[in-house]
Protein backbone atom coordinates (compact mmCIF):
# COMPACT_ATOMS: atom_id res chain seq x y z
CA UNK A 1 0.00 0.00 0.00
CA UNK A 2 1.50 3.29 -1.11
CA UNK A 3 -1.01 5.55 0.20
CA UNK A 4 -3.98 5.70 1.91
CA UNK A 5 -7.12 8.63 1.61
CA UNK A 6 -7.92 9.36 4.95
CA UNK A 7 -10.36 12.14 4.02
CA UNK A 8 -11.47 15.13 6.73
CA UNK A 9 -9.07 14.19 9.60
CA UNK A 10 -10.08 15.20 13.03
CA UNK A 11 -8.28 16.00 16.25
CA UNK A 12 -10.60 16.05 19.48
CA UNK A 13 -8.46 17.64 21.46
CA UNK A 14 -5.69 20.03 21.04
CA UNK A 15 -4.10 22.96 23.29
CA UNK A 16 -3.19 25.30 21.25
CA UNK A 17 -2.00 28.45 23.98
CA UNK A 18 -1.83 31.74 23.39
CA UNK A 19 0.90 34.59 22.20
CA UNK A 20 4.40 33.18 20.52
CA UNK A 21 3.59 30.04 21.95
CA UNK A 22 0.26 30.02 19.79
CA UNK A 23 2.21 31.91 16.39
CA UNK A 24 4.31 28.67 17.40
CA UNK A 25 1.52 25.58 16.92
CA UNK A 26 -1.54 26.97 15.34
CA UNK A 27 -0.12 25.98 11.67
CA UNK A 28 1.75 22.32 12.84
CA UNK A 29 -2.48 21.59 12.76
CA UNK A 30 -2.26 21.00 9.39
CA UNK A 31 1.46 20.21 9.12
CA UNK A 32 0.27 17.24 11.12
CA UNK A 33 -2.44 16.40 8.37
CA UNK A 34 -4.96 17.74 10.24
CA UNK A 35 -7.99 19.07 9.23
CA UNK A 36 -10.39 19.74 12.19
CA UNK A 37 -8.84 20.80 15.54
CA UNK A 38 -11.08 20.81 19.07
CA UNK A 39 -9.72 23.53 21.11
CA UNK A 40 -9.12 23.41 24.64
CA UNK A 41 -9.98 26.19 27.28
CA UNK A 42 -7.39 25.68 30.08
CA UNK A 43 -6.02 29.37 29.30
CA UNK A 44 -4.23 32.09 32.07
CA UNK A 45 -7.82 33.12 32.50
CA UNK A 46 -9.61 30.57 31.33
CA UNK A 47 -12.18 30.99 28.57
CA UNK A 48 -15.45 31.14 30.20
CA UNK A 49 -17.13 33.98 28.43
CA UNK A 50 -18.23 34.62 24.41
CA UNK A 51 -16.22 37.22 23.58
CA UNK A 52 -13.30 35.25 24.75
CA UNK A 53 -14.03 32.40 22.85
CA UNK A 54 -15.02 34.54 19.85
CA UNK A 55 -11.72 36.71 19.77
CA UNK A 56 -9.54 33.58 20.22
CA UNK A 57 -10.96 31.86 17.45
CA UNK A 58 -10.45 34.34 15.09
CA UNK A 59 -6.92 34.39 16.01
CA UNK A 60 -6.27 30.98 15.11
CA UNK A 61 -8.15 30.83 12.20
CA UNK A 62 -5.57 33.95 10.81
CA UNK A 63 -2.43 31.87 11.81
CA UNK A 64 -4.27 28.75 10.18
CA UNK A 65 -6.95 29.74 7.46
CA UNK A 66 -7.36 26.32 6.46
CA UNK A 67 -7.85 24.52 9.59
CA UNK A 68 -11.23 23.89 11.18
CA UNK A 69 -11.21 25.37 14.64
CA UNK A 70 -14.09 24.35 17.22
CA UNK A 71 -13.96 25.52 20.71
CA UNK A 72 -14.66 24.93 23.96
CA UNK A 73 -15.81 26.89 27.17
CA UNK A 74 -14.09 25.57 30.55
CA UNK A 75 -16.75 23.99 33.38
CA UNK A 76 -16.71 26.84 35.78
CA UNK A 77 -19.38 28.41 38.43
CA UNK A 78 -18.13 31.16 35.98
CA UNK A 79 -20.20 29.35 33.34
CA UNK A 80 -23.82 29.98 33.94
CA UNK A 81 -27.07 28.11 32.21
CA UNK A 82 -28.07 31.47 30.51
CA UNK A 83 -24.49 31.77 29.27
CA UNK A 84 -24.35 28.19 27.44
CA UNK A 85 -27.63 28.48 25.69
CA UNK A 86 -26.50 31.68 24.18
CA UNK A 87 -23.10 30.38 23.52
CA UNK A 88 -25.06 27.39 21.70
CA UNK A 89 -27.81 29.43 20.04
CA UNK A 90 -24.72 32.01 18.67
CA UNK A 91 -22.88 28.45 17.70
CA UNK A 92 -19.35 29.59 19.32
CA UNK A 93 -18.82 26.35 21.17
CA UNK A 94 -19.19 22.66 20.47
CA UNK A 95 -18.43 21.93 23.83
CA UNK A 96 -17.45 22.25 27.53
CA UNK A 97 -14.05 20.45 29.04
CA UNK A 98 -14.31 19.60 32.72
CA UNK A 99 -10.83 19.65 34.44
CA UNK A 100 -11.03 18.26 38.26
CA UNK A 101 -8.93 21.26 40.38
CA UNK A 102 -5.41 20.88 40.33
CA UNK A 103 -4.81 17.88 38.08
CA UNK A 104 -3.27 18.88 35.33
CA UNK A 105 -1.82 22.44 33.49
CA UNK A 106 -4.17 25.29 34.34
CA UNK A 107 -6.77 23.43 36.24
CA UNK A 108 -6.62 25.27 39.19
CA UNK A 109 -10.37 27.30 38.20
CA UNK A 110 -11.71 23.47 38.01
CA UNK A 111 -14.57 21.52 39.57
CA UNK A 112 -14.97 19.88 42.71
CA UNK A 113 -15.30 16.29 42.11
CA UNK A 114 -17.67 15.89 45.02
CA UNK A 115 -20.31 18.69 44.16
CA UNK A 116 -21.13 17.93 39.96
CA UNK A 117 -24.94 18.56 41.51
CA UNK A 118 -23.89 22.57 40.83
CA UNK A 119 -23.68 22.15 37.29
CA UNK A 120 -26.21 20.16 36.72
CA UNK A 121 -28.53 23.19 35.18
CA UNK A 122 -25.80 23.16 32.69
CA UNK A 123 -25.46 19.96 32.02
CA UNK A 124 -28.91 20.02 30.88
CA UNK A 125 -29.02 22.96 28.73
CA UNK A 126 -26.15 21.04 26.82
CA UNK A 127 -28.26 17.95 26.63
CA UNK A 128 -30.81 20.29 24.82
CA UNK A 129 -28.18 21.80 22.48
CA UNK A 130 -26.31 18.84 21.68
CA UNK A 131 -23.20 20.07 23.07
CA UNK A 132 -20.10 17.65 24.66
CA UNK A 133 -19.22 17.42 28.09
CA UNK A 134 -14.81 17.05 27.72
CA UNK A 135 -14.06 15.18 30.77
CA UNK A 136 -10.16 14.98 32.47
CA UNK A 137 -11.53 12.31 34.07
CA UNK A 138 -8.86 11.83 36.65
CA UNK A 139 -9.44 12.73 41.10
CA UNK A 140 -6.61 14.21 42.48
CA UNK A 141 -3.79 13.18 44.48
CA UNK A 142 -5.04 11.99 47.96
CA UNK A 143 -2.08 10.15 49.39
CA UNK A 144 -2.32 10.71 52.91
CA UNK A 145 -5.53 8.50 52.91
CA UNK A 146 -6.29 6.48 56.26
CA UNK A 147 -8.78 4.04 55.09
CA UNK A 148 -6.61 2.77 52.12
CA UNK A 149 -8.54 4.24 49.76
CA UNK A 150 -5.21 6.65 48.25
CA UNK A 151 -5.16 8.15 44.66
CA UNK A 152 -2.22 8.78 43.16
CA UNK A 153 -1.10 9.28 39.13
CA UNK A 154 -1.19 5.70 38.72
CA UNK A 155 -4.70 5.38 39.55
CA UNK A 156 -6.41 8.49 39.33
CA UNK A 157 -8.13 7.64 36.37
CA UNK A 158 -9.88 4.83 37.62
CA UNK A 159 -10.81 6.21 40.83
CA UNK A 160 -12.75 8.64 38.76
CA UNK A 161 -14.56 6.07 36.37
CA UNK A 162 -17.54 6.21 39.19
CA UNK A 163 -18.36 9.93 38.57
CA UNK A 164 -18.12 9.20 34.89
CA UNK A 165 -21.32 6.48 35.48
CA UNK A 166 -23.18 9.07 37.72
CA UNK A 167 -23.27 11.77 35.22
CA UNK A 168 -24.01 9.36 32.74
CA UNK A 169 -26.84 7.79 34.84
CA UNK A 170 -27.96 11.38 35.55
CA UNK A 171 -27.79 12.64 32.12
CA UNK A 172 -28.12 9.58 29.58
CA UNK A 173 -28.38 11.61 26.48
CA UNK A 174 -25.49 14.32 27.25
CA UNK A 175 -22.57 13.54 24.88
CA UNK A 176 -19.54 12.93 27.28
CA UNK A 177 -15.85 12.25 26.28
CA UNK A 178 -13.65 10.58 28.83
CA UNK A 179 -10.65 12.28 27.30
CA UNK A 180 -7.00 10.67 27.08
CA UNK A 181 -7.94 7.32 28.18
CA UNK A 182 -4.76 5.93 29.74
CA UNK A 183 -6.03 2.34 31.66
CA UNK A 184 -7.82 -0.79 30.62
CA UNK A 185 -10.03 0.06 33.22
CA UNK A 186 -11.22 2.90 31.11
CA UNK A 187 -11.46 0.97 27.99
CA UNK A 188 -13.42 -1.33 29.82
CA UNK A 189 -16.16 1.26 30.98
CA UNK A 190 -16.52 2.65 27.93
CA UNK A 191 -16.82 -0.96 26.27
CA UNK A 192 -19.37 -1.89 28.76
CA UNK A 193 -21.45 1.45 28.59
CA UNK A 194 -22.05 0.75 24.73
CA UNK A 195 -22.72 -2.75 25.05
CA UNK A 196 -26.07 -2.63 23.56
CA UNK A 197 -25.33 0.08 20.74
CA UNK A 198 -26.89 -1.15 17.46
CA UNK A 199 -24.74 -0.64 14.33
CA UNK A 200 -26.82 2.29 13.76
CA UNK A 201 -26.43 4.45 16.33
CA UNK A 202 -24.18 7.09 17.60
CA UNK A 203 -23.14 6.37 21.08
CA UNK A 204 -23.55 9.00 23.61
CA UNK A 205 -20.16 8.57 25.86
CA UNK A 206 -16.99 7.53 23.82
CA UNK A 207 -13.11 7.63 24.59
CA UNK A 208 -10.49 9.49 23.16
CA UNK A 209 -7.42 8.01 22.88
CA UNK A 210 -3.58 10.38 22.20
CA UNK A 211 -0.75 8.69 20.62
CA UNK A 212 1.70 9.29 23.31
CA UNK A 213 -0.60 6.78 25.27
CA UNK A 214 -0.19 4.24 22.45
CA UNK A 215 3.21 4.80 22.51
CA UNK A 216 4.74 4.95 26.10
CA UNK A 217 4.38 3.18 29.57
CA UNK A 218 5.29 4.42 32.88
CA UNK A 219 9.10 3.26 32.54
CA UNK A 220 9.14 5.88 29.70
CA UNK A 221 8.36 9.06 31.45
CA UNK A 222 10.00 8.03 34.80
CA UNK A 223 13.14 9.96 34.51
CA UNK A 224 12.31 11.42 31.15
CA UNK A 225 10.17 14.70 31.54
CA UNK A 226 9.63 15.35 27.17
CA UNK A 227 7.26 11.55 28.37
CA UNK A 228 6.00 13.04 31.13
CA UNK A 229 1.91 14.26 31.17
CA UNK A 230 -1.14 14.02 32.75
CA UNK A 231 -2.62 11.18 32.90
CA UNK A 232 1.02 9.38 32.86
CA UNK A 233 1.47 6.94 31.06
CA UNK A 234 0.45 3.61 32.92
CA UNK A 235 1.45 -0.01 32.59
CA UNK A 236 2.13 -2.34 29.57
CA UNK A 237 -1.25 -4.02 29.83
CA UNK A 238 -2.55 -0.51 30.11
CA UNK A 239 -1.31 0.00 26.46
CA UNK A 240 -2.08 -2.99 24.94
CA UNK A 241 -5.60 -2.17 25.83
CA UNK A 242 -5.31 1.37 24.42
CA UNK A 243 -4.04 0.09 20.88
CA UNK A 244 -6.85 -2.64 21.17
CA UNK A 245 -9.54 0.13 21.39
CA UNK A 246 -7.78 2.11 19.06
CA UNK A 247 -8.04 -0.56 16.30
CA UNK A 248 -11.24 -2.02 17.20
CA UNK A 249 -13.49 -0.16 14.50
CA UNK A 250 -15.65 0.91 17.58
CA UNK A 251 -17.59 4.45 16.98
CA UNK A 252 -17.06 4.96 20.52
CA UNK A 253 -13.21 5.20 20.01
CA UNK A 254 -11.54 8.19 18.78
CA UNK A 255 -8.22 10.18 18.04
CA UNK A 256 -7.83 13.41 20.33
CA UNK A 257 -4.11 14.04 21.02
CA UNK A 258 -3.99 16.06 24.21
CA UNK A 259 -1.00 17.66 22.43
CA UNK A 260 0.32 19.83 24.95
CA UNK A 261 3.38 22.04 23.72
CA UNK A 262 5.48 23.85 26.50
CA UNK A 263 8.68 25.45 26.48
CA UNK A 264 12.02 23.21 26.85
CA UNK A 265 12.63 25.56 30.05
CA UNK A 266 9.78 24.15 31.79
CA UNK A 267 10.64 20.71 30.80
CA UNK A 268 14.05 20.79 31.98
CA UNK A 269 13.30 21.99 35.53
CA UNK A 270 13.99 20.08 38.69
CA UNK A 271 10.48 21.73 40.05
CA UNK A 272 7.44 21.47 38.72
CA UNK A 273 8.07 20.01 35.53
CA UNK A 274 5.25 20.82 33.52
CA UNK A 275 2.67 18.32 32.15
CA UNK A 276 2.40 17.45 28.51
CA UNK A 277 3.71 15.61 25.36
CA UNK A 278 4.10 17.71 22.28
CA UNK A 279 3.01 15.45 19.34
CA UNK A 280 1.09 17.82 16.90
CA UNK A 281 3.94 18.41 13.59
CA UNK A 282 3.61 14.49 13.04
CA UNK A 283 0.62 12.57 14.84
CA UNK A 284 -0.36 11.18 12.14
CA UNK A 285 3.00 9.74 11.09
CA UNK A 286 3.28 8.45 14.40
CA UNK A 287 -0.16 6.68 14.31
CA UNK A 288 0.59 5.26 10.79
CA UNK A 289 3.36 3.44 11.91
CA UNK A 290 1.80 1.99 15.18
CA UNK A 291 -1.39 1.18 13.45
CA UNK A 292 0.92 -0.84 10.57
CA UNK A 293 2.95 -2.58 13.05
CA UNK A 294 -0.10 -3.95 14.22
CA UNK A 295 -1.58 -5.06 10.94
CA UNK A 296 -4.55 -2.41 11.12
CA UNK A 297 -3.74 0.27 9.05
CA UNK A 298 -7.09 -0.27 7.35
CA UNK A 299 -9.12 1.14 10.62
CA UNK A 300 -6.89 4.17 10.82
CA UNK A 301 -9.67 6.53 8.64
CA UNK A 302 -12.29 5.38 11.38
CA UNK A 303 -10.43 6.60 14.18
CA UNK A 304 -9.10 9.69 12.23
CA UNK A 305 -11.86 10.98 10.19
CA UNK A 306 -14.95 8.93 11.03
CA UNK A 307 -15.84 7.78 14.14
CA UNK A 308 -14.59 11.72 15.83
CA UNK A 309 -16.60 13.54 12.87
CA UNK A 310 -20.00 11.60 13.27
CA UNK A 311 -20.78 12.03 16.92
CA UNK A 312 -19.63 16.10 16.56
CA UNK A 313 -21.45 16.64 13.59
CA UNK A 314 -18.66 17.07 11.72
CA UNK A 315 -19.11 14.93 8.94
CA UNK A 316 -20.49 17.30 6.92
CA UNK A 317 -17.98 18.80 4.69
CA UNK A 318 -19.68 22.31 4.36
CA UNK A 319 -18.77 22.82 7.90
CA UNK A 320 -15.36 22.99 7.14
CA UNK A 321 -12.99 26.01 6.11
CA UNK A 322 -10.87 23.90 3.58
CA UNK A 323 -12.30 20.99 1.66
CA UNK A 324 -9.00 19.36 0.61
CA UNK A 325 -8.37 15.74 1.85
CA UNK A 326 -5.30 14.36 4.01
CA UNK A 327 -3.51 11.43 2.10
CA UNK A 328 -0.74 9.38 3.74
CA UNK A 329 1.63 8.56 1.26
CA UNK A 330 4.77 6.30 1.99
CA UNK A 331 7.60 8.67 2.70
CA UNK A 332 10.02 8.77 5.37
CA UNK A 333 9.64 12.05 8.28
CA UNK A 334 12.74 12.14 10.77
CA UNK A 335 11.65 13.98 14.35
CA UNK A 336 13.89 16.53 15.08
CA UNK A 337 14.50 17.16 18.62
CA UNK A 338 12.85 20.51 18.94
CA UNK A 339 10.63 23.07 16.67
CA UNK A 340 11.80 26.65 17.32
CA UNK A 341 10.14 29.65 17.27
CA UNK A 342 11.43 33.01 17.74
CA UNK A 343 12.20 32.74 21.64
CA UNK A 344 10.09 29.43 21.73
CA UNK A 345 11.98 26.13 21.85
CA UNK A 346 9.35 23.09 21.97
CA UNK A 347 10.34 19.48 22.49
CA UNK A 348 8.78 17.26 20.21
CA UNK A 349 7.71 13.08 20.93
CA UNK A 350 9.91 10.56 19.71
CA UNK A 351 12.88 13.18 18.29
CA UNK A 352 15.33 11.69 16.59
CA UNK A 353 13.73 8.64 15.16
CA UNK A 354 12.44 7.63 11.90
CA UNK A 355 8.64 7.57 10.73
CA UNK A 356 7.53 5.94 7.60
CA UNK A 357 3.95 7.68 6.35
CA UNK A 358 3.85 11.01 5.90
CA UNK A 359 0.53 13.38 5.14
CA UNK A 360 -0.24 15.04 1.97
CA UNK A 361 -3.37 17.47 1.05
CA UNK A 362 -5.06 16.85 -2.15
Amino acid sequence: MAEIELGYTADYHVHLRRGEMMEAVAPAVRQGGISIAYVMPNLTPPVTDIETVIRYKKELQILAPKTTFLMTFYLSRLLTPQLVEKAAELKVIRGIKCYPAGVTTNSKAGVDLNNFTVFHPIFRVMQKHDLVLNIHGEKPSSINSKDGDAVTVLNAESKFLPALLKIHQDFPKLKIVLEHCSTKEAIDTIYDINKGLLDDETPTVCGSITVHHLYLTVDDWAGNPINFCKPVAKLPEDRLALIGAATSGKPFFFFGSDSAPHDISKKRTHINVSAGVYTQPYVLSYLAELFDKVGQLDKLKGFVSIFGNKFYGMDNEEKLVSKSKCYLVKKSVIIPKLVTHNSINVAVFQPGKTFSWSPEWR
